[in-house]
């Protein structure tokens, strides 16, 4: 008979105990890194995810000043912020960006130029959240257009903005300059908290001197947002300051009489109040509009711009660099005087040359008869080159260095004006330095008229006249008038000019006078009929050689060839208002091309509008 098994109910107990117990230890454990999770969630990194979870609903925005005004001396706006609806997208909230791009494509419309700028700005160094411009000036179609599809275009928004505008155009463009997009360079050079949401930044002129003043300091607001990111409320708010409202020198209606004076021809017209240093009109023609680069300028516009033969981007009145000519002799004539190698009763006989002793080379004089026996005076308002080269050569280069320096000549002495070139007032080190030869004597020959190696821009000319105007004293040429309706009058400028002999000024600028009133002088043409009394000089600066013994034939040659026109005068003489220097690339003479310009602007500002006489 099989043996029978029986159940150890004790064993199968004692087994189902331990299960049973493993089982609770295990729950237990588990419980135990449940609990010690959630302590450490709850309790220890309790902050942290407080502040990730706001984050989700709470953004720091940066909120973006007004930018300041500009205005011109008697009110005018000259820069004016406009309202404008720009497309924005927020990258991190777009899930996929070139699917989101195609899709506002297929809306509106969305050039390569739009595109590009997009995908520039896109990559910049930026903040978090920040907004990206994709597209500006929206029309209502077009804003329509995006409202009735907003829920299918996460992270894409309709945005007001204020965008600049400059209501004066192409007349005021190199003075004032313009803003553009910020670039990445530039966004290294700020205060990258105060530029948060700044998408616009001063380029050149006014606009780039005063980017610090009229910018402002920006704000900024938390709110909350929704799972779109779409703001629900705002929670805190510290508002921006915005930029100062600034006003300059510049006169508007004297600025576009100058402006039509030049007319189609290239050239630049300077003027400065001598009592205040004040530049009341900085011309260069032709020029451009500003609004284009505001928001970015097409390619197609840009391309016509810089290929143009009559370059408007270029700024002659800063940084155009031209033979002065002729209209150097006045400050040539005084240092003369003061050094004593002439006075007024010295006379130089002008055959129509003038020859160095053992030197074939003849230097003409521009009237081939030559003008006889002349004065200092006579020199200046017939502008007799033989009695200059007579001078130039006693005196040498470093008196005509010296005198020329003191009036700004060869240097930078404007107070807010940026970009501006200093010219070139050579000297014996400055040609051995960039030539390396020494000084001749045709060198000084060469200067004692204006030609050689000397260039100068519109601006140091306008500013040597006005020291002159002064007889001496120097008030540094400047832009800015006043800011937030505050006076600006802490200008530095350079030291004033002495003489030995104080009435050297009345001779000098009674033979300007000459120039202009005088019977023999080369610009009474333009002074005829003048309600007032002018002190001006012409000048005629050569753009090519000419051989010796040939003449100078404007018909004969391109245009781009011919002489420039200069002139540079001050009125009225006694108490002057207003000092300027003209010039006319390729324009011909000085007393054709450039003082009738002169002209012009001096009746507009001393006898033209009642507005103009009020506001001086």
């Amino acid at each position: 008979m099989a043996s029978r098994e029986f159940k150890d109910h004790y064993r199968e107990q004692r087994i189902f105990v331990n299960r049973t117990i493993a089982a609770v230890l295990v729950v237990f454990m588990m419980i135990c890194v449940l609990a010690a999770r959630y302590y450490y969630l709850q309790v220890v990194q309790h902050d942290v995810f407080s502040t990730l979870s706001d984050r989700n609903r709470m953004q720091l925005q940066p909120i973006t000043p007004t930018r300041g005004l500009i205005y011109d001396r008697n009110g005018v706006l000259l820069a004016d912020n406009q309202p404008t609806f720009s497309l924005t997208i927020v990258k991190e909230r777009v899930s996929d960006m070139e699917e989101t791009l195609t899709s506002l494509s297929d809306l509106i419309e969305i050039t390569p130029e739009d595109l590009a700028s997009f995908e520039k700005r896109l990559y910049q160094r930026r903040r978090s959240y920040e907004s990206v411009t994709l597209k500006t000036r929206l029309t209502e179609d077009e804003i329509a257009r995006i409202a009735v599809n907003r829920h299918l275009l996460s992270g894409v928004e309709v945005e007001a903005e204020l965008i600049r505008y400059y209501p004066q155009g192409e007349d005021f463009a190199h003075m004032l300059g313009y803003v553009g997009r910020i670039s990445e360079q530039e966004l290294k050079n700020v205060d990258p908290a105060n530029y948060s949401g700044t998408q616009y930044y001063g380029k050149l002129g006014v606009e780039g001197h005063y980017e610090e003043l009229l910018h402002g300091k920006a704000g900024f607001q938390t709110v909350e947002t929704d799972v779109r990111g779409r703001v629900l409320r705002v929670l805190e708010k510290v508002a921006p300051a915005p930029g100062a409202d600034i006003s300059l020198h510049i006169d508007t209606e004297l600025q576009k009489v100058a402006v039509q004076a030049l007319g189609e021809r290239k050239g630049a017209v300077v003027a400065i109040d001598p009592s205040t240093g004040g530049i009341l009109a900085l011309v260069s023609t032709p020029s451009f509009d500003p609004n284009l680069f505001v928001t970015g300028i097409d390619t197609a516009s840009y391309q016509a711009l810089q290929s143009s033969p009559a370059i408007p981007l270029f700024n002659r009145a800063l940084r155009g660099q031209y033979p002065p000519g002729s209209t150097i002799k006045p400050f040539i004539g005084l240092a003369g005087l003061d050094t004593e190698k002439v006075n007024t009763g010295t006379t130089v006989w002008d055959p129509g040359y003038y020859q160095l002793k053992g030197d074939d080379r003849k230097y003409r004089d521009w009237k081939r008869q030559g003008h006889g026996w002349v004065d200092l005076k006579a020199a200046i308002a017939e502008s007799c080159d033989v009695y200059f080269y007579d001078l130039g050569y006693r005196m040498g280069v470093d008196p005509m260095f010296d005198y020329m320096y003191r009036f700004g000549f060869g240097q930078l002495t404007a107070y807010d004006i940026d970009n501006a070139r200093e010219g070139i007032l050579p000297s014996k080190e400055w040609k051995r330095g960039m030539k390396g030869l020494p000084w001749f004597p045709g060198d000084s020959i060469n200067m004692s008229i204006g030609q050689g190696f000397m260039l100068t821009t519109p601006l140091q000319l306008a500013t040597g006249a006005a020291v002159l105007a002064n007889r001496g004293k120097w008030v540094a040429p400047r832009l800015i008038r006043t800011i937030n309706e505050v006076e600006v009058t802490d200008v530095p400028s350079p030291e004033d000019v002495k003489v030995n002999q104080e009435w050297y000024w009345d001779y000098i600028i009674k033979a300007m006078e000459e120039v202009m009133h005088g019977r023999h002088g080369t610009a009474r043409g333009s002074a005829r009929g003048a309600e007032y009394r002018m002190a001006g000089k012409t000048g005629t600066a050569q753009v090519i050689g000419i051989k010796q013994g040939e003449r100078y034939d404007a018909d004969a040659i391109a245009e781009e060839y011919r002489d420039h026109g200069l002139y540079i005068g001050f009125a009225p003489v006694n108490n002057p208002r207003i000092a300027l220097a003209v010039v006319v690339e390729n324009g011909g003479g000085g007393s054709s091309a450039a003082a009738p310009v002169a002209r012009k602007v001096f009746d507009a500002y001393l006898v033209g509008s009642t507005q103009l006489q009020a506001a001086n």
